[in-house]
């Protein structure tokens, strides 16, 4: 038995040294998530997402009108109070005791802040739906913001 014969018993063949080799690069390759790779895995995602997202405006489609009538209804609520408000705040300014209707504008305007995220979430499921991801979070923080404070008394 010649040494090479040696070798290659205790060893492994050459099949076995190289299926070796490469089982222990891929796993050193594996190791390592290049800034590369990240934007590729990062953009699937993305594309999964908007996939997602069209699938599941196709899926729901009969509901349209209702979610148009709700989106609709809230958003004329926002407008509403942010007008009203203005109007009271203006019109308070001419009034000799503007006190009340300055205040009553103020709880009203914040109110109206108050459905901010709101408005913003249906905004956005109409006008950027592929973006919704960077939106839903900066909405559902505004959500979380305290109704404004009705002080009773003058």
């Amino acid at each position: 038995m010649g040494m090479g014969a040696f070798f290659g018993k205790m060893f492994g063949t050459d099949a076995a040294i190289t299926t070796t080799v490469t089982a222990v690069r891929d796993g050193l390759d594996a190791l390592v998530y290049t800034p590369e790779e990240k934007a590729v895995d990062a953009a699937k995602d993305r594309a999964a997402a908007r996939e997602m997202v069209v699938g599941w405006m196709q899926a729901t489609s009969g509901q349209n009108i209702a979610r148009r009538w709700l989106s609709l209804m809230i958003t004329g609520v926002w407008l509403a109070q942010y007008v009203v408000a203005q109007v009271m705040a203006i019109s308070g300014i001419f009034l000799e005791d503007s006190k009340r209707v300055l205040k009553a504008a103020d709880i009203m305007a914040g109110y109206a802040e108050q459905m901010n995220g709101a408005v913003m979430l249906i905004l956005a499921f109409y006008f950027a739906a592929p973006h919704m991801d960077k939106i839903v979070g900066v909405a559902m923080e505004r959500f979380g913001k305290k109704s404004p404070k009705v002080e009773s008394g003058e």
